[in-house]
Parts: C-alpha cells; sequence; structure tokens
C-alpha cells in the first residue's frame, strides 16, 4: 500500500496542491492582486489549487481578467465545461479564436509530467476539431511552430496544417530534414478523422519504402499501422519488417494495431518463427522488457493464424524459455479493461500484465466461474486495507488471483497457474462500483492451439446481452428533439436507466444511489434543454458539479480512498466511496497526505454505446416524464 502512495504521489506531484485542512464549502475567494506585473500575477494564481483558482473572480469586460483563464486552461484537472468557457473568454478578451487560445496553451505547456503530456493531447484534439476558418487564420502560426526544432510541438503544428488544408506546405517542411519527416509521420496520429489519415498514406508508404534512415523508417511504420486503410497491405508490409532486429519492435507493435483478419498464413508462420528463435536467444534478463514482451503478444496472435501442429510445437519451445504474457490496458474515462476476453491452457503459469492508462486506481481480480459480482462486494466489504496488503481484494475461495491497486500510468504484473479445470473464469476490478462495467472473461481451455483454430467468445460473466452499437456523439442526435421527444416510450427509458446501472448512483424519486445528483427534476433544473442533458449523460466529464467532483485521497499511512466528499471541517473529511456503502468514511485531516481532484467524473462515459438511437431518446423521455408527474 505504501509503494501505491508514492506511485501516485510522484506521478501527480507537479499537478496537485497539498491541501490538509481541506478547502471549506464557505471558503472566501482569494486575494489576487490583478494589476501587478504579468511575473506577480501569475505567481499568484500559481499558488492556488484548483477549487481556490476557481473562486477567483473573472469576467470578460476586462482584460486584467486574462491571466485568471489562463491559468485555468493549464489545470490538467480542470472540468472540460470550464475550460471551454476560459478559451472562449480568452477569444473575446484577445480578440483571436478559440484555436488560436489553445495553440496558444500547448506551446506554453512544459508537458513534464503524464498530466500535462495528457492536457497537451486533450487541447490538441479539440483544437484540430475547430472549424476550418480558424485553422486556415492560424496556418502562418502553425508554420512557424512546425519550423521550430521542437521534437514535441512540431507534430501538433504539421497536423494542424494538414487539417486546415495545407497539406502541401506540412510536407514542404517536412522536406527540410529527417527530424521534420519523423514529425510529419508522427503527425499523421493525431489528425481528427479517417479521411485525412487515408489521405496520408501514400506519404507513409514512400517514406518507409525510400527512408535512409532508420529512425524515419520506424516513424514510417508506426504511421502506417494507424491508418484505417489498406490494412491487408500494411500486414503485408511490416510482417516483413519482424526479422530484421532493428525494426522488430516497431513492427510488432504496429501488427498489433490491424485486425486479426489481414494476417495471412505462411507469413505469419515465417515470423511466428523468427520471433520464436529471437526469444530462445534473448538473455534472461531482458525478457521483462516492454519490447520483447510486445513481441511475444504478436507471437500470441501469429500462432492463432497457423496449423495447430506446427503452433503447438512452436509453442513448447517458447514454453522452455519464458512464461507466457497476456497484456490488458484500461481505457480512460470508460472504466473497462481493452481485452475482454483471452484463452489460456488449463494448467499451465501464465503471467497479467495490467497497464492502467485511465486517471483512477484499478486492480485486476480473477474469480472462479459465476463468482464475479459476490467477489466485488466482498471487496467492497474488505475496504481499502483489503486482504494480504492488497485493497478491496476479499480473502474468498473465490479469488483466484489479484493485483494491487495500480496507479495512474502505472503498471503491475500477476503471475498464476491457471485452473485445471477449463472453463470462464471473469476478471474483474474490485474498486468500489467498477465492477458494474470492468470486467473480462479468463477462458481456461485444454488445448489452446486446438481452441485458437475455431476460438468462441465467451458469455458476458453478467448476463448482459447487450454488444456495442455505435460510440454516440450529440452530432449524432441533431434535430431528434424537434419533437420535444413526443411519441417516445418512457417505459421503454426506465428500463435503460436500470439497466444501464444508472440507478447505482442516481436517485429518482428518493430510489437509488448517492453518489451522483437526483435526477427527478432534471428537465426543470435544465430548463427542457434536451440536448444539454443529453451532454450530461454522452460526456459526463463536460462539467462536474463541484459537490460530486471525485476527489483522491492518499493518507500518510498509504491508504488511497476515492469518492465524493460529502461533508468536511478543519478535523475531518468524509467521503462517500461507493453508492452501497452502508456509511461514509470519515478522515482525520492530519492523516491526510494529498487530496487530488479528478477532472473526470465518476460516471464513465460510452454508458450509452451499447443502446440504440431510440433507446437513448426513450431515456431521455423517461427524465421528462419523471419531471412532468412530480410537477401535477
Amino acid at each position: 500500500m505504501r509503494s501505491l502512495s508514492r506511485l501516485l504521489l510522484f506521478a501527480v506531484a507537479a499537478q496537485i496542491t497539498f491541501v490538509a485542512p481541506c478547502l471549506a464549502k464557505d471558503a472566501e475567494p482569494p486575494t489576487i492582486f490583478l494589476d501587478k506585473s504579468p511575473r506577480i500575477v501569475a505567481y499568484q494564481l500559481g499558488r492556488l489549487n484548483d477549487e481556490r483558482l476557481l473562486l477567483v473572480p473573472r469576467s470578460t469586460d476586462d482584460k486584467k481578467y486574462i491571466p485568471v483563464y489562463e491559468a485555468i486552461v493549464g489545470r490538467p484537472a480542470m472540468a472540460a465545461g470550464i475550460r471551454d468557457e476560459a478559451f472562449q473568454a480568452l477569444a473575446k478578451l484577445k480578440d483571436s479564436s478559440v484555436a488560436a487560445e489553445m495553440l496558444a496553451a500547448i506551446t506554453k505547456s512544459k508537458m513534464d509530467t503524464p498530466d500535462a503530456k495528457r492536457l497537451v493531447d486533450l487541447l490538441t484534439g479539440l483544437m484540430l476539431k475547430r472549424p476550418a476558418a480558424e485553422l486556415t487564420a492560424l496556418k502562418p502560426v502553425l508554420s512557424e511552430v512546425a519550423g521550430d526544432d521542437d521534437p514535441a510541438l512540431r507534430p501538433i503544428a504539421l497536423a494542424g496544417l494538414i487539417t486546415a488544408g495545407d497539406t502541401a506546405a506540412a510536407r514542404s517542411i517536412a522536406e527540410s530534414d529527417a527530424d521534420a519527416t519523423i514529425a510529419l509521420l508522427a503527425a499523421i496520429r493525431k489528425l481528427p478523422n479517417k479521411k485525412l489519415k487515408v489521405a496520408q498514406r501514400d506519404y507513409a508508404v514512400n517514406q518507409l519504402e525510400s527512408a535512409d534512415s532508420l529512425d524515419v523508417k520506424l516513424a514510417a511504420i508506426d504511421a502506417l499501422s494507424r491508418i484505417p486503410a489498406d490494412q491487408a497491405d500494411t500486414y503485408q508490409r511490416l510482417i516483413t519488417q519482424v526479422e530484421d532486429a532493428a525494426t522488430r519492435t516497431a513492427a510488432s507493435r504496429g501488427l498489433m494495431r490491424l485486425p486479426p483478419g489481414v494476417f495471412q498464413t505462411d507469413s505469419s508462420l515465417a515470423a511466428a518463427q523468427a520471433l520464436v528463435a529471437f526469444a530462445e536467444a534473448t538473455p534472461a534478463a531482458a525478457r521483462t522488457t516492454d519490447a520483447f514482451i510486445d513481441a511475444m503478444q504478436l507471437v500470441d496472435r501469429l500462432l492463432t493464424k497457423i496449423p495447430p501442429q506446427q503452433s503447438r510445437a512452436l509453442r513448447s519451445r517458447l514454453r522452455e524459455v519464458t512464461v507466457r504474457v497476456v497484456k490488458i490496458g484500461t481505457v480512460e474515462e470508460e472504466m473497462r479493461y481493452d481485452v475482454p476476453y483471452f484463452a489460456v491452457e488449463a494448467g499451465r503459469p501464465v503471467q497479467i500484465l495490467l497497464e492502467n492508462h485511465d486517471l483512477m486506481p484499478h486492480n485486476l481480480v480473477i474469480t472462479q466461474p459465476g463468482a464475479l459480482k459476490g467477489v466485488a462486494m466482498a471487496g467492497l466489504a474488505a475496504g481499502p486495507q483489503g486482504t494480504g496488503g492488497l485493497p478491496y481484494v476479499p480473502d474468498s475461495p473465490n479469488v483466484i488471483a489479484a493485483s494491487e491497486m495500480v496507479a495512474p500510468d502505472s503498471a503491475t504484473r500477476i503471475t498464476l497457474t491457471a485452473p485445471s479445470a477449463p472453463g470462464e473464469y471473469p476478471y474483474v476490478c474490485t474498486f468500489p462500483q467498477h465492477w458494474y462495467r470492468m470486467y473480462g472473461v479468463m477462458v481456461v481451455v485444454e488445448d489452446l492451439d486446438a481452441w485458437n483454430q475455431n476460438p468462441v467468445e465467451p458469455a458476458n460473466p453478467l448476463g448482459s446481452t447487450r454488444s456495442f452499437v455505435q460510440a454516440w456523439t450529440l452530432e449524432d442526435f441533431a434535430g431528434d428533439f424537434d419533437s420535444d421527444l413526443r411519441g417516445r416510450t418512457p417505459e421503454i427509458g426506465e428500463k435503460v436507466f436500470n439497466e444501464a446501472s444508472c440507478v447505482g448512483c442516481h436517485k429518482i424519486k428518493g430510489v437509488g444511489g448517492a453518489v451522483g445528483p437526483e435526477l427527478t427534476d432534471t428537465y426543470t433544473k435544465w430548463k427542457s434543454d434536451h440536448m444539454g442533458i443529453l451532454r450530461e449523460i454522452l460526456v459526463p466529464s463536460h462539467k462536474i458539479d463541484s459537490k460530486y467532483a471525485m476527489q483522491i485521497i492518499l493518507t500518510v499511512d498509504g491508504q488511497t480512498l476515492s469518492g465524493i466528499v460529502v461533508d468536511e471541517n478543519d478535523d475531518t473529511v468524509t467521503l462517500l466511496t461507493n453508492p452501497e456503502a452502508k456509511e461514509p468514511v470519515i478522515i482525520l485531516q492530519d492523516d491526510i497526505e494529498v487530496i487530488k481532484r479528478s477532472a473526470t467524473s465518476m460516471m464513465p462515459k460510452a454508458l450509452m454505446d451499447q443502446y440504440t438511437k431510440d433507446e437513448v431518446l426513450d431515456l431521455m423521455a423517461y427524465l421528462k416524464s419523471v419531471d412532468e408527474a412530480q410537477e401535477k
């Protein structure tokens, strides 16, 4: 536990303010002297934590407030809605554009911490989606930034030029030297839509074929693997790079981004043979490196594409030199693993590498068949102390193996011997309330190579029959509210509300969880703004009510707690860690080492991606009907 505390501290030290005691809810706005020199004003604002910064008066009627808005857009933990408001204000006060202000914020960032880099990636994506006119007006500035030698900023500026419609200018700059060429290849992954990426495929192919620099070649491999077109051809180009030690790692990672359907038997066999030989020649001490593990992930994929007799022989050789590793990541803001299921052979050793790319801590607990919910509930009761130093992991025979709680931007490994009995063994994050969505299945089979020839997707361990429908955006619902939801079916909407676990966190007419806002009078509060309400559902982190902002607390004895602060004073903080908790957790202020406010809502995004548009609209109709019934 103490190690987790240290990991979190190191990961966020540059972005958090140490606050003990916590900020009182009735705190007065801090006194900031905005008439001082810019350096002094920046110093004053820099001393404030995010909550106190938002208490500083600000207005769009006086340029003196520009530093306040600039400070807001530079904070990684600001909610998206507040950041949007600040960019709009800066554009008005400086008579510029939102895109220009986003670019200014990007170029000012030091990008020296994971949070800062994540913010720059976010701002880059937002900037490239601004109206074309804004980006066109920025071309002189983008060209200037693209011509600089900053390896982090050049790809962003070049992506901006391409998005603004000036690919010729971007390629002209890329011709200046190898570093500029690498920057343009790196820019491809930043482009905001498929059409723009596909338009750069010929360039990436040409660079791969003609590169006289290894670094350019590696950048071309990476870029080509991220372009969603002609992926069968991409496969043929990359599979030949696996046998070359200089390009092996880049090619392995690139091939893993391609759909399995483009892999071919003969070339898969040749590549698998080369990689197994590479594994055998690798010293034991080097078999835990990222490059080695990524190459072995590719071997796993390749072995599914070749006949069982040959795959068994290669797998047998691998077992002599290394333990099979299954890499599982977390998806930022979506509260899910990026691997929904994987297969292992009964009685064989396997290692699971869990990489946490999310902003919240997560773990991975493997359970007996049918025991997912029971283990999750028992983990909730075990609390942050857990069992054997593993937070939220219960002492239960239904737990087969479990990881520690993994801090953001960190990783851990679980080594186990697969159960001897074939079956479907769920894995789940037991951090409070994550089990609703964050789970998968370890399929234990008698003969892995035979199973790979005819893999069968396991049943959903919670019994859900839902599958992905669409990654819904606000634009997808344009015009759908013209009828004011007349003809919709609130009864279906109520079913969606319960099935999507909304009731676990939100009350309607006094029934439901308490970690989110009461929804009975949603339409009254939002003045029947359909699109505003839909934004709250589809993009829950857009604007987070301070009362429901998630706080991560690190205690002096190494515990990590997360939840909603429901009360605080000079002596204690009262934290509601999950909707099922019978009582909130009370923490002494003296026991608090760090509090970090998250920019991510406790409500995951993509909740509606398994529902049809009609069902989403029926959910809206349900919320509307509840509000109307209350008024009668």
